[in-house]
């Protein structure tokens, strides 16, 4: 058996050997999985992206443009109409601050394509109010501290305007007292639905106190 104990290389000579055995295990690795994938399509080059004609109605405003089907609706947001309000955070429907208005209900936008919501009205936070003339919802989270970086907040306000809406609508949720009982709005009621809305600055009570506010009393 042989012994290597008294193999002696330098750092420099270790990367170098290091680099090669990489690219020679990587290279024709990545002609195989080409050739894989030429032979699936018998032999035919890779199809290009598919565009479609994607409309919506955003903001008020009429939009149509070609669109990647692989596309989401918060890339669409950010990248073809520069609604830049709408944010980009854990691209994984966990942390809410890609919320919007479509049709009226909240959804996170990185979750949908937007393909998918073909025909749809969408609402972000641009389209909630403006500086000069800021939605109830939005004043609110002003008078009452709701933010600190401000990362989350236009999805915690888009948020919180569907809450309303679901608690009038009697909309039950998971501490509701019932299927068939009227929702009514507690505190406990306001966490619960907005609890796929993070803020890891933790202004969590302020924003509760401003959704309580706009909803017209304390809860």
């Amino acid at each position: 058996m042989e012994n290597f104990g008294d193999i002696r290389i330098s750092r420099r000579d270790l990367f170098i050997v290091g680099a090669a055995s990489a690219t020679a295990v990587a290279l024709p690795a990545g002609q195989s999985a080409a050739a894989d994938v030429d032979a699936a399509a018998g032999g035919a080059p890779l199809r290009p992206p598919v565009a479609v004609a994607v409309s919506l109605l955003v903001n008020g405003t009429q939009w149509t443009g070609e669109v990647d089907t692989r596309t989401t609706l918060l890339d669409l947001l950010r990248e073809h109409l520069h609604l830049t309000g709408t944010k980009k955070g854990c691209d994984h429907g966990q942390c809410g601050a890609c919320t919007v208005l479509v049709n009226g209900r909240r959804i996170n936008s990185c979750m949908t394509l937007a393909v998918m919501q073909h025909g749809a009205t969408v609402t972000t936070i641009e389209g909630l109010g403006t500086p000069e003339k800021p939605h109830p919802m939005q004043a609110a989270f002003v008078r009452h501290d709701g933010y600190q970086c401000g990362y989350c907040t236009p999805g915690q306000i888009c948020s919180a305007v569907a809450v309303l809406q679901e608690i009038d609508a009697n909309v039950p949720s998971h501490v509701s007292p019932s299927l068939t009982a009227r929702a009514r709005l507690t505190v406990d009621e306001i966490r619960e639905r907005m609890s796929g809305n993070l803020c890891r600055c933790g202004a969590y009570s302020n924003i509760v106190e401003a959704i309580a506010e706009v909803a017209g009393g304390q809860p």
